[in-house]
């Protein structure tokens, strides 16, 4: 069962999503880990801003900023913190649920398989026979650049990274593809990533 991380201050509310989300085959949680997360922005003490901001720091999961907070200036903010979608209160319970189906149904493509070496890139994980292990957004944008093609360039690399707003050199790449490598020793997966001398890498 898809878990739903929900964070909301007014208690009616929560209980009303709760519902929402059990009848419809979704477990709602209290915390990470998650599938999804459902943020509202208002809280006491926080905001669902920083929550996302620390979510990012360690996940790819969806992310819904559900608020009564309606300005552009505030859903600008939103995405700018790594939200995937920005969804007014009053809601609707048909549309959120379908646009919660539709994020996870993006993040289930998100995972690939090469060689028995299966990436995750919504949970930045890779396993392989029966282990596993974390990566770093680096690592995990290096991974799925290498999966992709039989032969991939470092600057083909360093250009998919910088898409997507990680920015790193040919030195920083090289430590990461070590790294990488030495995180594919632990699981058995020895010698999957090869150097092809002048040109790049390929798995």
């Amino acid at each position: 069962m898809q878990k739903i991380y929900v964070v909301e201050d007014d208690v009616v509310i929560l209980e009303e999503l709760k519902r929402l989300l059990k009848s419809n085959g979704y477990l709602p949680v209290d915390a990470p880990p998650c599938d999804l997360a459902l943020l509202d922005i208002n809280l006491p003490g926080s905001n669902g801003f920083e929550i996302c901001r620390k979510l990012r720091e360690s996940s790819d999961v969806p992310i819904i900023f559900l608020t009564a907070r309606d300005s552009t200036e505030d859903e600008l903010v939103g995405f700018g913190v790594g939200a995937d979608d920005y969804i007014r209160k009053p809601y609707n319970s048909s549309i959120l649920l379908a646009r919660i189906s539709r994020l996870l149904l993006r993040k289930a493509t998100t995972q690939q398989t090469v060689r028995g070496l299966t990436l995750d890139i919504g949970n930045m994980t890779i396993s392989f026979e029966d282990n596993s292990s974390e990566l770093t957004k680096n690592e995990t944008r290096i991974l799925a650049c290498l999966m992709k093609k039989e032969l991939v360039t470092r600057e083909e690399i360093i250009e998919d990274l910088w898409n997507n707003s990680l920015y790193i050199d040919e030195n920083t790449l090289y430590v990461n593809i070590n790294r990488l490598r030495d995180k594919l020793k632990q699981l058995n997966a020895n010698d999957f990533i090869k150097t092809v001398r002048g040109v790049g890498y390929r798995l």
